[in-house]
């Protein structure tokens, strides 16, 4: 049975922050099933629902978003998969981001932290280790009764937005340190979440937000990152009017290296005379300069994404004509993105694995390729393992490093499918 289409379920959208029409849809990703719905059975295969994936850029206010509209229910269920403590790198991460808070801020026993979308408890755990209070919001039942049970987390199940800040603000207090980390692509409606933001922090609080650079999406054609639960694709350029709208200001920003290429945005409350850091006005010039003004550079994004794939679909067609047995790694969404606009399936990559016990068993929608313990990988010995999380590729060959035995290789898909032999041997493109 060929898998279900909705395009009578969605419809296309006016600009979230602006309202105005998006006349400009500048890459179009086809039908695709939403990117973290895992398919339980394999009876189920290819009767998962299909919706669009096309990204639009507001030429009004320059927002980067999908052009369709799905409700948050759809996305965000009870059982939501992705766990952030899977990766030990991102763990790191977010110790260190917490350890230099801390110091920078002198926290102690009589602040409050809260993270909006704190999934398993991953980053506030060591808050809660310094004897820090802390609140986790988090919507998906799965993964915050993780928090609470492995971390002792306080955690509660509900979407943020401007009218949840108002009871929360009767119910635990307002914060001193709001985190929203990679949330803000996940939020419907930005400014109803940014005025809830403004509502929850404290008058001489600090809210940071930490998202995936659009600027990096285009220039490192990182079109695997979109797919439905991302609402948005962020830049300072359209984020600064929305925070300003709601009472706020942006007094320091960041360049950090997770998620291929990431802005950590600090925002205070207007008005109460704090330092504004020169890398704000750096950043403005950078992004003027990159041309995000223009339609130029989400239309070259869309020629690298249709170079991507070609070239992706040609390498697995030689490996197959050598009988190469080809698996992947992970089963994140940004790989279900990449593999069905690809219309790559398990017909090519004959099973990936992932760390994940809640994946394990399961298949990749659309694809089918069927997920499994990484233990199998010592067994079957793939000659090519296509890494899926590209933008924690070292963590996952330094893991992996054993597949050298065999003559394995390493393929990474972004920013052109490139093989790694071994950690220590240089790179060559993919021909």
């Amino acid at each position: 049975m060929s898998a279900l289409k909705n395009r009578n379920h969605t419809k296309q959208r006016g600009c979230r922050a602006c309202r105005h029409s998006l006349d400009f849809i500048f890459a179009d990703l086809g039908e695709q099933p939403i990117a973290n719905d895992l398919i339980e059975e394999k009876s189920k295969l290819g009767r998962e629902p299909r919706y669009p994936l096309r990204v639009a850029c507001c030429r009004s206010c320059r927002l980067v978003q999908i052009a369709d509209d799905l409700p948050s229910e759809r996305l965000f269920r009870e059982d939501y998969v992705y766990q952030s403590s899977i990766s030990s790198s991102f763990v790191e991460h977010a110790r260190k981001h917490v350890e230099k808070l801390i110091q920078v801020h002198a926290l102690g026993d009589h602040h409050h932290v809260v993270e909006i979308a704190s999934n398993d408890g991953y980053l506030l755990q060591f808050f809660r280790k310094h004897g820090i209070p802390v609140t986790g919001i988090e919507p998906a039942a799965s993964v915050a009764e993780i928090a609470r049970e492995r971390h002792g987390i306080p955690t509660l199940e509900r979407f943020f937005g401007a009218e949840e800040a108002q009871r929360l603000c009767h119910e635990i207090g307002q914060a001193d340190i709001i985190l929203a980390n990679n949330v803000l692509a996940h939020v419907p409606d930005l400014f109803d979440f940014i005025v809830g933001v403004k509502r929850l922090l404290k008058k001489d609080g600090v809210a940071i937000f930490e998202f995936p650079h659009l600027l990096k999406l285009l220039e490192g054609a990182q079109f695997d990152t979109i797919y439905h639960e991302h609402y948005s694709y962020l830049s300072l350029l359209a984020l600064e009017p929305l925070i300003r709208r709601a009472g706020l200001e942006v007094t320091d920003v960041e360049d950090i290296a997770v998620h291929g290429g990431s802005l950590r945005l600090s925002v205070r409350h207007q008005k109460q005379n704090f330092a504004v850091s020169e890398r704000v006005q750096n950043l403005r010039n950078h992004e003027a300069t990159a041309g995000l003004h223009d339609d130029a550079p989400y239309l070259a994004f869309a020629a690298k994404i249709k170079s991507i794939i070609q070239n992706l679909k040609s390498l697995f067609e030689c490996e197959q004509a050598k009988g190469a047995l080809i698996a992947a790694y992970g089963a994140p969404a940004k790989g279900n993105t990449l593999l069905n606009a690809a219309g790559i399936k398990a017909d090519i990559i004959s099973f990936t694995v992932d760390k994940a016990p809640s994946k394990c068993g399961r298949y990749l929608p659309g694809s089918g390729i069927p997920i499994l313990d990484p233990s199998i990988i010592a067994v079957l010995k793939p000659d090519v393992i296509l890494i899926l999380p590209w933008n924690i590729k070292d963590e996952i060959i330094n893991e992996l490093s054993f597949v050298s035995e065999w003559g394995g290789r390493f393929l990474i898909p972004i920013p052109n499918p490139y093989f790694i032999m071994t950690r220590e041997e240089p790179q060559r493109q993919a021909s």
